[in-house]
C-alpha cells in the first residue's frame, strides 16, 4: 500500500536541508546499472531511485534485454493495445534489472523528416502520438514503474539541440506539440523530462509557463519533472520554473568514467562546435548551487519541499517507500520475444506491390542483397541503444523460412549506425566483415540478382541522437545498388529499414517496396513472416513520405534555423496537413496512413453514431485473410478569417477479416480533430457540419458522412 500524501509530507518535514538537496540531483550509481541515480537517505529508510534508458527497451550497461522495434514502427501498427503491452513488458524488464523508472516514451512530433531521433517518436499526427503515449504510459505504470515521457517540448531536431530556440506560436503548441504530453499525464505518468532546446527564447528547464503553469497547474501533473542529462540551464531559474530533479548531477568526465562513453558520444551529448561554449552545460547546477540559493531565499524553501515531495510521492506510489515494490519482474521471456516479433511484423508497411510481386512463394530462389542483411537492425544511435540476448538477421530469417535457395551479396560497404557506447575502432573493424568472406561489389550483386527468381534488396539509413540527417537519400551508394539490381533482376523487392521518411529515387523501377523501420531483435523473423504472407502487412504510415524539398521545414529559417532560432512559421500545417494545403504543388510520394495489404477490402456506407463515432461496413473481398486499418478524418466547416487544415485524423480502427467476411466497424472520433486553439478564446469548436471521411489513408477516402457541432 503506497504512502498517503500526508505520510510523504511528514517524511519531507523530517529531512534536513542537506538531505533534501541530496534528493533532487543525481550521482553515479554504485552498481553501474542506472542511467540516472538518486541516493536515498538511510537515516529515514528512503531507498535509492534508479532510472533506466528507454524507449526501445531497457538499456543496462553490460546486460541484455529485449530490443523492441523503434517507436515509429510501433505507431505504424495503429494498434495502441500492442503499445500498452510493450509498456508492460518494458516495466517487467526494468523491474528484473532493479530499475524503478524508464526514461520514455519519446513523444516529440515528427516535424522535420531529417531529425536523427525520429525513430524514437511516434508520428507527425498529434492524435496518434497521444494515443500511443497514453498506451505505453499505462503499461509502464500498471507494473509500478515510473514512466518518463520526453522531451518536453518542441524538441523536433537534434542540430544545435542545446541552444536552438523553437519559435512556435501558442496555437501550434496546443494543437500539435502538447497533446501527446497531456495524454501521458492523463494516463498517469509519474515523471516528465524537459528538452534541451529553448522555446520562444527560454530553455525548457527554466520555462515556468510551460513547466509550472501548463504542465503542473493546468493539467494537474503531480509527478516530478526531470531534466535531460546536462540539460539544466540554471539552478535558481530551473528550480523556480518547476524543475524538480537534475540529471545526472555529476560531471561529464565522471559520466565518461562510469559508462565508458567515447569521445564521439561526448561530442554528440554537447552538440556541435557552434552550439555552446565548451562545458557550459556540463556543470551540475543543483549539486553546487541549490543549497545556497535556498539559504539566501532565491529559491523558496517550500519550492524545495515541493520538489522533494513530488519525487518521494512517486516513489511511494510505486511502493518503494514501504518496501512493497519488486514483484513481477521478468527479463527476455518468450512472451516478450513474441511481442517484439508481433510489433515488428504488424508495423511493417507495404508501400508498393505491383503485379503481385509479394508475397513470395515458398520455393522462390532468392538473391538477398544489401550491406546489412547479415545483422538485425536494432535501432538508431543514442540513449535508446539496447543489447538483446538474441537477434535474427534478414539472412537468417529468410533462410529459415524458404524452401528455395538463398544467395547473398552485400553489394556495398556496411552502413554503420553511430553509437554512443561502442568503441569506434571496433565499429570500423566490424564494418569490414561479411558472412562467407563476401566483399562489396555492385556487379556481383547484379549478377546474383539476375540468376534468382526474385531479388530481395535490404537497405538502411543510419540515424542517431545528437545529429540530423543531411539528406533523405540512403547512405553509402545503396540507391545505386538498388538501381543496378532492379536493372538486372526479373523481380525486385526492396526492404527499407529507416528511422523515418527517406527518398526512394528508384521506386518506379522496382516491383515492391516494404518499409520495416528499425524492427529490433526479431528483424529477420518478422520480415520473413510478412514477405512470405504468413502475416498480412498491416502497417500504415504514421508519417508522410515526400520529396525532400517539399516538406514545410525545407526553408533554412525553419530548419535548422538561423542565429539559433528555428521558426515554426508553418504553424499547424505539419505533415499531411501541409501537403493537403499545398494541393498539386505538394503531392506526397506516399501519404500519411498509406499501406497496402495482400487482401482486398471494400467499404460500404458510413453512418454517424451520435456526435463522436461513425460506423462503416468493410468486406474482405479476396480469397485470403487480411487485416485492415480504417481511418476517419474530419473536415471542418469554413470560418471566415480562420485557416484550418483540410482534414485532421480523428480516429482509426484495425480489424482482422477472413476471406469474404464482412463486419461493421465503429470508429470513435477524437474531439481534438474538431476543436482549434484561439489565442484569445482558448479552445474553440466552431458550430456547423463536419464531414467525416473514412478510408485507407489521408488521400484514399472510401466513404463519408457528416456530424454536427
Amino acid at each position: 500500500m503506497a504512502l498517503s500524501d500526508t505520510d510523504v509530507a511528514d517524511v519531507v518535514d523530517s529531512l534536513s536541508l542537506d538531505e533534501k538537496c541530496s534528493l533532487v540531483y543525481g550521482a553515479v550509481d554504485p552498481e553501474g546499472t542506472a542511467t540516472g541515480y538518486v541516493p536515498g537517505v538511510p537515516r529515514l529508510d528512503i531507498p535509492e531511485l534508479r532510472l533506466a534508458d528507454g524507449p526501445l527497451g531497457i538499456r543496462i550497461p553490460g546486460r541484455s534485454s529485449t530490443a523492441f522495434p523503434a517507436s515509429i514502427a510501433v505507431a505504424s501498427t495503429f494498434d495502441p493495445e500492442l503499445a500498452r503491452r510493450q509498456g508492460v513488458a518494458m516495466a517487467r524488464e526494468a523491474k528484473a534489472s532493479g530499475q524503478y523508472a524508464v526514461l520514455g516514451p519519446g513523444l516529440n512530433l515528427v516535424r522535420v523528416p531529417n531529425c536523427g531521433r525520429n525513430f524514437e517518436y511516434y508520428s507527425e499526427d498529434p492524435v496518434v502520438t497521444a494515443d500511443f503515449a497514453a498506451a505505453v504510459v499505462e503499461g509502464l505504470q500498471s507494473e509500478d514503474v515510473i514512466a518518463t515521457p520526453k522531451h518536453y517540448v518542441a524538441n523536433n531536431q537534434e542540430t544545435k539541440r542545446l541552444v536552438v530556440s523553437a519559435e512556435v506560436g501558442e496555437r501550434a503548441l496546443r494543437e500539435l506539440y502538447l497533446p501527446g504530453f497531456e495524454a501521458a499525464v492523463e494516463a498517469g505518468a509519474g515523471s516528465v523530462m524537459t528538452a534541451y532546446n529553448r522555446v520562444n527564447g527560454t530553455h525548457m528547464s527554466d520555462h515556468r509557463r510551460l513547466v509550472t503553469e501548463v504542465l503542473k497547474d493546468e493539467w494537474g501533473f503531480d509527478g516530478y519533472v526531470v531534466s535531460d542529462w546536462f540539460g539544466t540551464a540554471s539552478a535558481v531559474g530551473a528550480a523556480t520554473a518547476g524543475l524538480d530533479l537534475e540529471m545526472p548531477g555529476i560531471s561529464l568526465e565522471a559520466l565518461h568514467e562510469a559508462f565508458g562513453i567515447d569521445s564521439d558520444a561526448e561530442m554528440l551529448a554537447e552538440g556541435d562546435d557552434e552550439s555552446i561554449p565548451a562545458g557550459e552545460t556540463t556543470t551540475p547546477k543543483f549539486a553546487t548551487e541549490l543549497k545556497s540559493a535556498v539559504e539566501s531565499g532565491a529559491v523558496p524553501a517550500d519550492r524545495l519541499d515541493d520538489m522533494v515531495a513530488r519525487i518521494l510521492g512517486q516513489m511511494a506510489r510505486i511502493g518503494l517507500l514501504d518496501g512493497e515494490w519488486g514483484d513481477g519482474g521478468a527479463l527476455d521471456t518468450p512472451e516478450h520475444r513474441d511481442l517484439a516479433e508481433t510489433l515488428a511484423a504488424r508495423g511493417t508497411v507495404l508501400l508498393k506491390n505491383d503485379d503481385g510481386a509479394l508475397p513470395l512463394s515458398d520455393d522462390d530462389d532468392v538473391a538477398l542483397v544489401g550491406p546489412g542483411v547479415a545483422e538485425a537492425m536494432l535501432g538508431g544511435g543514442g540513449s535508446s541503444e539496447v543489447t538483446p540476448a538474441r537477434e535474427v538477421s534478414a539472412l537468417e530469417g529468410i533462410r529459415a523460412r524458404t524452401d528455395g535457395s538463398v544467395a547473398f551479396e552485400p553489394g556495398v560497404e556496411r552502413v554503420v549506425t553511430p553509437s554512443f557506447f561502442d568503441d569506434a575502432d571496433a565499429d570500423a573493424d566490424a564494418a569490414a566483415d561479411f558472412p562467407g568472406g563476401k566483399t562489396p561489389d555492385v556487379d556481383a550483386a547484379a549478377d546474383c540478382a539476375r540468376e534468382a527468381d526474385v531479388a530481395l534488396v535490404v537497405v538502411r539509413d543510419a540515424t542517431t541522437e545528437g545529429a540530423d540527417r543531411e539528406t533523405l537519400r540512403l547512405p553509402g551508394g545503396q540507391d545505386e545498388l538498388v538501381a543496378a539490381v532492379a536493372d538486372a533482376a526479373d523481380r525486385t523487392v526492396v526492404v527499407v529499414q529507416s528511422g523515418g521518411p527517406v527518398a526512394l529515387p528508384w521506386r518506379d523501377s522496382v516491383d515492391a517496396i516494404v518499409e520495416s523501420w528499425y524492427p529490433g531483435q526479431a528483424d529477420g523473423d518478422a520480415l520473413a513472416s510478412v514477405l512470405y504472407g504468413d502475416a498480412d502487412p498491416a502497417g500504415r504510415l504514421p508519417v508522410t513520405f515526400a520529396p525532400e524539398g517539399s516538406y514545410p521545414t525545407n526553408a533554412e529559417e525553419r530548419f535548422p534555423g538561423v542565429d539559433d532560432e528555428a521558426r515554426y512559421d508553418e504553424g499547424v500545417f505539419v505533415g499531411y496537413r501541409h501537403f493537403d494545403a499545398a494541393g498539386s504543388d505538394g503531392e506526397p510520394t506516399y501519404p500519411f496512413g498509406h499501406g497496402l495489404s495482400y487482401a482486398t477490402f471494400e467499404y460500404g456506407e458510413t453512418e454517424a453514431r451520435g456526435d463522436d463515432a461513425v460506423a462503416v461496413e468493410v468486406t474482405n473481398a479476396s480469397d485470403r485473410d487480411g487485416r485492415e486499418v480504417m481511418q476517419a478524418y474530419v473536415r471542418p466547416p469554413t470560418v471566415a478569417g480562420v485557416e484550418r487544415p483540410t482534414r485532421e485524423l480523428a480516429g482509426y480502427a484495425a480489424v482482422e477479416l477472413a476471406a469474404d467476411e464482412t463486419e461493421t466497424v465503429e470508429l470513435s472520433l477524437s474531439e481534438h480533430a474538431f476543436r482549434r486553439y484561439d489565442d484569445s478564446e482558448g479552445w474553440t469548436v466552431d458550430a456547423g457540419e463536419y464531414v467525416v471521411e473514412v478510408g485507407r489513408s489521408s488521400r484514399d477516402v472510401r466513404a463519408e458522412t457528416t456530424v454536427s457541432r
